[in-house]
């Protein structure tokens, strides 16, 4: 890929990266998952290693009203100064006197926080005076952050009008595109995508995108549900989407008319009530009894999509099969997760992606047994379907 940061000179440059520090933080503002802060590291070190300051913007949450302190991103300090061996800088704005000061005495080596983006509402809406006095921070700018490459923010996409031929893509970046490719370009066969999570809501585009792709779609999660009642079965009171039932119906169809094979879980583990320590019982995943409600895939479902996924040659995940978080229902996507790496051990190439998919595999600590874990949710579904990603093609075209 072109506008690459080690064809590009960075001594004594002070560079500006959009990175995504949108990470989980628990009660007491603990950094409970990493996965993000560490995707960066290898760009924000080339280019201390090349010389350069390094100047980090990113967004945290969705701040409705300005600044909040539950999603100020110096919660994320102790974590960077871990990950960089030395202590960042923080600005308590990402514009301002405050940042302009900070960033203007930044000497080589050293990296200065910006406080979160969506503090200012200028960012989601991509306005470009803003965007116009975050540039004015550095010489080079740099995005990283492919998890927000599908928003035409500030940050992410009008920023690059002020960085005329210095407007760079990440190793990130260049290794989230490059890994997408694998699966969207001519991709090793059987290709086997596996899908869950809660809602169809988010994902028909993608189910309907990679039916015109796949050889073999699996369907687990709460959205099994809304297919399993697409189908005529009962499914008691587990979640259900009624207005996309018939979506779900077309969707099944389609399969059948491409030759797909479609795999809708078979039977499930049902519970009285939406906890973990709730009474539970593995029943046909069409004939939940009423006040049950399904919460993992059942061990009939984890036999067939174990063996459909060891005999894949390229394997898409995104969405876990059941409730995870609950130790009871969290067999379905544990032993999906250990099939999926036991597929890749074997040579098949797998990419995992989502919020929920990537806490999974690193609930499980099998995050180096897949070929690659995407940071982006959205932006990379955005691209399987085949739209333009707006922070991508701002930096190709600049």
């Amino acid at each position: 890929m072109k506008k690459n940061i080690d064809q590009f000179n960075l001594k004594g440059k002070k560079v500006l990266v959009r990175v995504d520090f949108n990470v989980p933080l628990n009660d007491k503002f603990e950094v409970t998952d990493d996965t993000r802060i560490r995707a960066a590291m290898p760009t924000v070190e080339k280019i201390l290693a090349a010389g350069g300051a390094v100047i980090l913007m990113s967004h945290l949450g969705r701040p409705k009203d300005g600044p909040e302190d539950r999603f100020s991103l110096r919660h994320l300090l102790p974590v960077l100064e871990k990950k960089l061996g030395q202590k960042p800088l923080f600005a308590n704005d990402c514009v301002g006197s405050e940042a302009v000061e900070k960033a203007a005495t930044l000497k080589p080596g050293q990296v200065l926080l910006l406080e979160n983006l969506r503090f200012h509402k200028e960012e989601t809406k991509g306005d470009e005076v803003f965007a116009k006095r975050l540039a004015l921070l550095a010489d080079v700018y740099v995005n990283d952050a492919f998890g927000t490459a599908h928003r035409a923010h500030a940050s992410t996409a009008i920023i690059v009008r002020f960085f005329p031929g210095a407007s760079l893509f990440g190793y990130l970046m260049q290794d989230e595109v490059s890994n997408l490719e694998k699966l969207t370009k001519n991709p090793e066969r059987p290709f086997t995508a596996v899908l869950g999570g809660a809602k169809v809501s988010g994902k028909i585009e993608i189910i309907n995108t990679l039916i015109d792709k796949v050889d073999n779609l699996v369907i687990g999660g709460g959205m099994m549900f809304t297919f399993i009642k697409a189908m005529g079965g009962k499914v008691g009171s587990s979640l259900v989407e009624e207005d996309l039932i018939e979506t779900a119906g077309k969707a099944i169809e389609k399969a059948k008319t491409k030759g797909v094979k479609l795999l809708i879980p078979v039977d499930t583990v049902a519970a009285d009530a939406f906890k973990n320590d709730a009474q539970q019982k593995t029943c046909a995943a069409g004939e939940i009894p009423d006040g049950w409600m399904g919460l993992d895939i059942g061990p009939k479902t984890i036999a067939e999509f174990t063996e459909i996924i060891l005999s894949s040659k390229t394997i898409l995940w995104n969405g876990p099969m059941g409730v995870f978080e609950f130790a009871n229902f969290a067999n379905g996507t544990s032993t999906i997760a250990h099939a999926i790496a036991k597929a890749t051990a074997s040579g098949t190439y797998s990419l995992v992606g989502g919020g929920d998919s990537v806490a999974a595999i690193n609930k499980y600590d099998l995050a180096d047994k897949v070929s690659y874990v995407s940071t982006g949710g959205g932006a990379m579904l955005e691209y399987i379907e085949g739209k333009e990603l707006p922070g991508v093609k701002a930096i190709l075209e600049a």
